[in-house]
C-alpha cells in the first residue's frame, strides 16, 4: 500500500520501471519531489519507490551517539539533493559516525554525502544546506523545500524535478544573462517564482485576456 500511495503522489508512470531509494542509519527522509514523506518516530519511512531520472530529495542526520560514558542525539540540518535515480536499487548513505565529537566535525567541514548503489559502486552527491528563520522554522518542511524551489525555479513535470532556469536563461562567456527556450518554458519559471497572492492576480489576468 505504501509503495502504491508514493507512486501516486509522485505522478509516476505505471509502465516505467521503479527503482528503491533507502536512506543509511540515523539518515531520516524528509521530503521527495516537494511532498513531505509521511513518517513517525515509531515508524520512520526508509525507502521509496522512484522511477529513474532525476528527482529532488531531502534529508538530514538525527541519531544518537555516544558522548562520553552517555548518549546523546545529534540532528543537522536539512540536506537537499537534485540526484539522478539509477534503474538499480540505491542507498543515501554518509561515513559511519560513533561519536558526538566526530559527529560535530565531519557536518562543520562539509559532509560526504554519496549515492551507494547496487552494484557496490559508490557516487558522490552534491547538496544544499537548507537554512531556516526563527523558532520551528524547520517543523514544516514541505513549505520550507517549497519556498527554496521558488527562489530558485524548480518545479515538478511527472514527477521529475525540472530545473526552469536552466532551461530558460542563458548566460554568454561574458556573464551576459538572455531568456531562450520557448514561451511555454518561461512562463513555467515566472509562475513558479510567484507567492499565492501573485499566482492568483496571475489566474485573473489570463482568464480576462481568454475572454478577448
Amino acid at each position: 500500500m505504501k509503495t502504491f500511495l508514493w507512486a501516486v503522489l509522485l505522478g509516476l508512470p505505471a509502465a516505467l520501471q521503479a527503482a528503491t531509494l533507502t536512506v543509511g542509519e540515523n539518515i531520516e527522509l524528509l521530503v521527495v519531489d516537494g511532498k513531505e514523506v509521511e513518517s513517525s518516530f515509531w515508524s520512520p519511512t526508509q525507502s521509496i519507490e522512484l522511477a529513474p531520472g532525476k528527482h529532488q530529495v531531502v534529508v538530514r542526520y538525527d541519531g544518537e551517539l555516544k558522548n562520553g560514558s552517555k548518549n546523546a542525539m545529534y540532528t543537522t540540518r536539512p540536506y537537499l539533493f537534485e540526484l539522478e535515480v539509477p534503474v538499480q536499487d540505491a542507498s543515501i548513505a554518509i561515513p559511519r559516525l560513533t561519536t558526538l565529537s566526530q559527529a560535530k566535525a565531519h557536518f562543520e567541514r562539509g559532509p560526504e554525502w554519496s549515492l551507494a548503489l547496487a552494484d557496490g559502486s559508490m557516487k558522490p552527491l552534491d547538496y544544499v544546506e537548507l537554512e531556516g528563520k526563527g523558532f520551528g522554522s524547520f517543523s514544516k518542511m514541505e513549505e520550507l523545500v517549497a519556498a527554496y524551489n521558488r527562489r530558485h525555479g524548480i518545479t515538478f513535470e511527472q514527477g521529475y524535478a525540472v530545473d526552469l532556469t536552466q532551461a530558460t536563461l542563458e548566460v554568454t562567456e561574458q556573464g551576459e544573462v538572455s531568456l531562450s527556450g520557448d514561451a511555454l518554458a518561461q512562463l513555467k519559471l515566472w509562475y513558479s517564482k510567484a507567492d499565492a497572492e501573485e499566482k492568483a492576480a496571475f489566474k485573473a489576468w489570463a482568464a480576462v485576456q481568454d475572454a478577448l
